[in-house]
């Protein structure tokens, strides 16, 4: 086996997991799911049934990544992170997976610890979102974003440095 997962994480069949991926305490992968290669996971990390999670993609405790989500590589989701795929949810109502809305995090994005992102938009190449934000429409590439809703309040370049900063104006609204 090229990679480590912990004695107390679960992998349901039919998963794929790339080289030195590592998987650590009380994680659950489902079927269908894809891990590519350099990632790691941290403790109590859900990855639904058909995710796909590109290379060297970082997800720390705390994290499910709902079935509808997409993680491009070098992603770095930040503790107890949120996502969602349904907008309306209802248990007695379900919809199936064929009307979840799917959401997409682009090339070496980054998102803070329990910042929620609302199903069915994209949050752009490196663009980072602040600790506690919601995420509630798309987010261009390179931006910061924060608050609730979160707002764009500047840009950011490959290692996260902020090189602008914007008023946080209701009309930066995203």
């Amino acid at each position: 086996m090229s990679f480590y997962v912990h004695e107390s994480s679960f992998l349901d069949d039919n998963v794929s997991i790339g080289e030195n991926t590592k998987i650590w305490y009380f994680c659950h992968i489902q079927s269908g799911a894809s891990i590519g290669e350099n990632c790691c996971l941290g403790q109590n990390v859900n990855i639904s049934n058909n995710v796909k999670i590109g290379n060297g993609v970082k997800i720390q405790n705390n994290v499910s990544v709902y079935e509808g989500v997409t993680i491009e590589d070098n992603v770095f989701l930040g503790p107890s992170c949120v996502f969602t795929n349904d907008l309306i949810p209802r248990a007695s109502y379900p919809k199936g997976k064929q009307n979840y809305l799917c959401t997409l995090i682009k090339e070496g994005a980054s998102i803070g610890a329990n910042a929620t992102i609302i199903c069915g938009h994209t949050i752009g190449k490196y663009a980072m979102v602040a600790a506690g934000s919601v995420v509630t429409k798309d987010i261009p590439d390179f931006s910061l974003v924060m608050g609730v809703p979160a707002r764009i309040c500047g840009k950011v370049d490959e290692r996260g440095n902020i090189v602008e900063k914007y008023e946080m104006a209701d009309d930066n609204g995203i």
